[in-house]
């Protein structure tokens, strides 16, 4: 793209910048657009469990019903409580919708279809990501009430106990893949399982590993069964509960944004990302880029089958889970794997 730019006359600096400029465009507008249409999808999920139509009735089928909400929110007085420390109390919605963009930078789309594809890519969004809980925390506390503040102090032991899991699993598929760059981690997949399907989940040594990044993301993005940050019959609407607005819409954006963010690495880390499921010539015919949204929409289905089924956790089991049981069998398996890997001759 630096190179269109600079035939239109530009010098390379504002040739590279213009360029930057329209990749972040041209990767936050579709995740905003996408946001709005998987509130909806999460919505009609929801309600075809239950038994119940779910949005429709503005636009066809209910698809304008999340733009309607974002249109109230948006008319809505933004009221501040008179307690409140205000800066930080403002600060902390537009921190977490930041947040929860910044990581896309390094999400591959297809072979060359990436903003930055850096060498520490997966350890770029594993740092990112783990700054998120800074604006939960921010929020409950600059709130100055009491439910928020405890919100925001079972939120820190929350992403901090699962961030921990995620990190060994990580680990386990560096260790195969041999690169933290998600690129070579998508190649190094390519007819990994039997010879003909792409995808490390196809790996009995990795599919329990695929399973506690499911879980753990479901905690990470404070998702039923770990919702204890928003756990309405007992803190109200947890740390959200004194926004209003905007800053409460930039709440929903940013968690949602993450949301998409763990469907994408599941794809990625697991199932071959931008490759097609089964590795057959006519597949590839295919866009990159399709076959990641597919799997993005599909993972996406799980979280809302999950969320629509699956009741709320106790909090001490929560933290049980986390670190009694993810945490040692994390562990376990990086040993496991990176032994297999030196027996085996992986790395000679």
């Amino acid at each position: 793209m630096t190179a269109f730019f600079q035939s239109l006359g530009m010098t390379y600096q504002w040739a590279w910048f213009f360029a930057t400029m329209a990749g972040i465009l041209l990767i936050a507008l579709p995740l905003m657009l996408g946001v709005a249409m998987i509130i909806y999808m999460d919505r009609k999920v929801w309600a075809a469990i239950n038994l119940r139509r779910g949005p429709n009735v503005v636009g066809p089928f209910g698809l304008l019903q999340s733009f309607a909400d974002g249109l109230k929110v948006f008319l809505q007085e933004t009221i501040i409580p008179s307690a409140a420390n205000k800066g930080l109390f403002l600060i902390a919605p537009i921190l977490t919708f930041t947040v929860a963009l910044l990581s896309w930078a390094v999400i591959p789309f297809g072979p060359e279809a990436v903003l930055a594809d850096i060498n520490v890519g997966l350890l770029y969004i594993f740092a990112v990501s783990s700054l998120g809980v800074y604006g939960v925390v921010i929020s409950g506390w600059a709130s100055n009430s009491k439910y928020p503040f405890f919100s925001a102090m079972r939120a820190s032991a929350q992403m901090i106990s699962y961030e921990v899991s995620i990190g060994f699993i990580i680990v386990c598929v560096v260790l195969w893949a041999d690169s933290f760059n998600l690129n070579t981690i998508i190649e190094a997949q390519r007819g990994h399982g039997l010879g003909f399907i792409n995808g490390f989940v196809f790996n009995p040594l990795l599919f329990p590993i695929w399973v506690m990044f499911f879980i753990s993301a479901l905690a990470e993005t404070q998702r039923v069964p770990f919702d204890l940050t928003e756990a309405e019959s007992e803190l109200v609407a947890g740390y959200q509960t004194e926004y209003s607005s905007m800053s409460f819409a930039l709440f929903w954006l940013g968690e949602y944004a993450n949301i998409l963010l763990m469907c994408a690495l599941s794809a990625i880390l697991f199932f071959g990302g931008w490759l097609p499921p089964v590795d057959w010539e006519p597949l590839y015919a295919v866009p990159g880029i399709v076959w990641l949204l597919l799997k993005i929409l599909f993972f996406f289905f799980m979280f809302s089958w999950v969320m629509a089924t699956v009741p709320r956790y106790r909090y001490d089991q929560l933290m049980r889970l986390g670190w009694k049981v993810f945490l040692p069998l994390s562990l376990i398996f990086v040993f496991v794997v990176s032994g297999y890997l030196m027996a085996t001759g992986h790395y000679s």
